[in-house]
């Protein structure tokens, strides 16, 4: 069932649609029964969020030009992501710009700047979901948003549900991001104690960041908690995009939690891993002028996310179940790769 709180279209009617997990495919038949158009940008969600870009820029890219502004801001996000993994990295740089600023598009996501009108603002939901996906576009490549949440949170009750879920974690991973990881986990939680309905995508990001956040306070039983609690949101529906993008950013859990347990959905999760942060680095590193590393393998940027936040080869080799010498071994080999020669200098090649 959507949850919707204005006449017309919502923005990512699959994000806000309410459903128990293990229930994807009964979501998007309600969706598209209630509208063809939303049915078929749910179905791009879907498609996005089960790790297959190409289908999601096919199914969204038509509606990159519309102007209903509902339909736009989720063709946009849903193209401009897909794109990162697909490296067509001009075209996910104009679907996201796109969210900000007017755009013509084709069919097949193919983008050119042009002189159409963006549509009015209308209403306080509108309004707030521009805001939104402006502020998510920028924040979840780890560049500075353009709203500020003062401005944001007078707007936030015009949303649905899954939306104003999704709003919280974005407002979270900007906590995370200025190192305010406290902030951070008491946003997520506070999030999904206080929800009403079942919204697995929603909450799946939610989990995610308050999984990062208790990492970087080094609180690994509950940083574990929260990644088996989205994974068990993920796992039924084949939600698995989101844990390949954060890999980095939950610092080991990805490969404790599923290397041993789920070893075909780790595969893929860490195909996923690849395939993404190529295409983001291509982004953010010309963007914020720093230099996010490009050419270590998954393992060993975990561990190096570990070694720059303080943790001894004894601690990450307990956290990831390998041995002393492994650790040595693959942080070595990342020194190598990286050009430096110590810890103090892993920092300005990581994730913050």
């Amino acid at each position: 069932m959507q949850d919707g709180v204005a006449e017309g279209h919502v923005p990512m009617p699959l994000m806000c649609s309410c459903f128990a997990p293990g229930g994807l495919a009964g979501a998007l038949e309600a969706v598209a029964a209630a509208d063809a158009d939303e049915g078929q940008v749910a179905r791009a969600e879907a498609a996005y969020f089960c790790g297959r870009p190409e289908e999601a820029v096919a199914l969204a890219g038509p509606y990159l030009a519309s102007a209903d502004p509902a339909l736009r801001l989720s063709a946009c996000f849903i193209c401009g992501y897909a794109n990162l993994s697909l490296n067509r990295i001009a075209n996910a740089r104009r679907c996201l710009e796109g969210i900000v600023r007017p755009t013509a598009v084709g069919s097949a996501g193919d983008v050119e700047a042009a002189a159409v009108a963006a549509p009015a603002v209308e209403n306080r939901a509108t309004q707030a979901a521009h805001m939104l996906f402006a502020s998510a576009a920028s924040v979840l490549l780890h560049l500075s948003s353009p709203y500020a949440a003062e401005d944001f949170y007078p707007l936030a009750a015009s949303l649905p549900e899954g939306l104003r879920l999704f709003a919280s974690y974005v407002l979270a991973h900007a906590r995370y991001l200025a190192g305010e990881y406290g902030q951070c986990v008491g946003m997520a939680e506070n999030a999904l104690a206080m929800r009403q309905g079942s919204y697995p995508v929603s909450e799946l990001f939610l989990h995610l960041v308050a999984a990062m956040g208790y990492m970087s306070l080094r609180d690994v039983a509950r940083a574990r908690a929260h990644f088996e609690a989205g994974w068990a949101l993920a796992e039924p529906d084949g939600l698995i995009e989101e844990v390949g993008e954060h890999h980095g950013l939950l610092q080991g859990l990805v490969e404790t939690c599923l290397k041993a347990e789920h070893p075909e959905d780790f595969a893929r999760v860490i195909e996923i891993t690849y395939r993404f942060s190529y295409g983001w680095r291509r982004i953010h590193n010309p963007d914020s002028g720093e230099d996010v590393a490009d050419d270590l393998t998954t393992t060993e940027f975990s561990m190096a996310m570990l070694a720059c936040r303080g943790w001894s080869n004894d601690e990450i080799a307990r956290h990831l179940g390998v041995s002393r010498g492994t650790v040595k071994n693959r942080l070595s080999s990342a020194y190598a790769k990286l050009g430096i020669s110590s810890r103090a200098e892993l920092a300005a090649h990581m994730l913050r």
